[in-house]
């Protein structure tokens, strides 16, 4: 039923789900609240603090004045960082007037999806996908094509199926790699492949979301923007929440084609301006400063990730593999649907992070949410004990379900 208030409302905040991930911490937080011992593995936020030598890099920019307002595609500093890194690490190669910062790479989606796309323009998005995608394409007015690959493919998506699914609407693709929620990282030669049949294609725009680019366990990160027959068509997202343990300092930036750039720079001219300037110069050491941090940090997560691994296969029915990036599991579940523990009946992946936060007071997100209905997400950015103790109620509470 439609509230009074809700009538004064835009349908398009009426037509906007909220986050997934979001909601879940929400609900971890209620039953905390209640007293219950409630272990959250549901938020994609690193439990490392940021690097001493970041934090002193803020707090020398302060003393020094960076107070004001910057320049809205960023300080020049940040800029030429940011270049250099591309050119370092991505054999990408920028100049700054090809380089946006804005408030954390999820407005640098936004910004994209803001100037690149018009009503029913067609966005392929290769999934498992982030969840904002879907909602912020859907903000651009463009409609989401869902292009899903299961457990068997590695939660990868294949050139042919991109190929088969592009039609004269299709605008703009979108995926991440490292993913979020999967962890799978897509290699060069897969990379090559699609780069191959989106070349083909000039009017499209491929937007490589690279947030996890640090937290590789591959050493062998590739970009599609690196290929030169998509070179022109590539904007590459990257940030600064993952790889250094920003996540509150919302930090984000693009490196694209000038004249998308210079559209972004326009947007979001009107919506926030630049980025804080302390906190972009903090940016700039960075990605000019020694990764030792950022890689002791990588380091942790794979330790985590094989210990988590191990454990979730001695689940009965789990379908575990092997991702090689970011911070998450992604398991296939589906052998519970249609079980109940007699007051329960788990009939879905929504179903069964609900089962699971009420009976094992563990907080995962339902893949429902990132579209892959036979899955969930869990985050392994917790300590060790958090994350074995989680993974102990999670064996009890699915042991109850026939």
């Amino acid at each position: 039923m439609i509230t009074a208030e809700q009538v004064r409302l835009s349908q398009r905040i009426l037509n906007m789900q909220e986050s997934a991930t979001i909601k879940m911490s929400a609900m971890a937080r209620e039953l905390r609240a209640e007293g219950h011992d409630v272990i959250s593995l549901s938020l994609g936020e690193p439990d490392f603090d940021t690097p001493n030598h970041i934090k002193e890099a803020a707090k020398k920019a302060l003393d020094e004045g960076y107070t004001k307002y910057t320049p809205v595609p960023g300080l020049l500093e940040l800029r030429e960082a940011v270049c250099a890194k591309f050119a370092r690490d991505n054999n990408l190669h920028f100049k700054p007037t090809q380089i946006v910062v804005s408030n954390g790479a999820k407005q640098s989606f936004a910004n994209l999806s803001l100037v690149l796309l018009n009503e029913g323009d067609e966005v392929l998005v290769l999934a498992p996908f982030w969840v904002s995608y879907y909602e912020i394409i859907k903000l651009g007015g463009g409609v989401p094509v869902i292009l899903k690959a299961g457990i068997e493919q590695d939660f990868k998506v294949t050139a042919e199926q991109i190929e088969a699914a592009i039609t004269d609407k299709t605008k703009m693709m979108i995926f991440s790699s490292p993913c979020n929620p999967t962890g799978s990282v897509y290699t060069k030669e897969e990379l090559k492949a699609i780069a191959d049949v989106i070349a083909k294609h000039p009017e499209i725009t491929i937007v490589s979301d690279e947030i996890y680019e640090y937290i590789n366990f591959t050493d062998a990160h590739a970009s599609i923007g690196a290929f030169d027959n998509v070179r022109e068509q590539t904007v590459t997202i990257n940030g600064f929440s993952k790889g250094f343990a920003m996540t509150g300092w919302r930090l984000g930036y693009i490196g694209a084609p000038e004249w998308i750039a210079k559209a972004c720079a326009k947007m979001q001219g009107q919506f926030t301006s630049g980025a804080t300037a302390f906190g972009q110069m903090a940016g700039a050491h960075a990605l000019t400063s020694d990764l030792a941090p950022t890689h002791t940090m990588r380091e942790a997560f794979r330790k985590r990730r094989d210990m988590v691994i191990e454990l979730l296969r001695e689940i009965p029915g789990f379908k575990v593999n092997h991702p090689q990036g970011a911070f998450y599991i992604f398991p296939d579940i589906s052998h519970y649907f249609g079980t109940s523990d007699g007051n329960t009946i788990v009939e879905n992946a929504n179903d069964f992070a609900e089962y699971l936060l009420q009976n094992a007071h563990v907080a995962i997100v339902s893949g429902s949410a990132f579209g892959a209905d036979n899955c969930f997400r869990l985050s392994y950015a917790a300590s060790e004990e958090q994350l074995r103790e989680a993974i102990r109620r999670i064996g009890v509470a699915v042991a109850k379900l026939s």
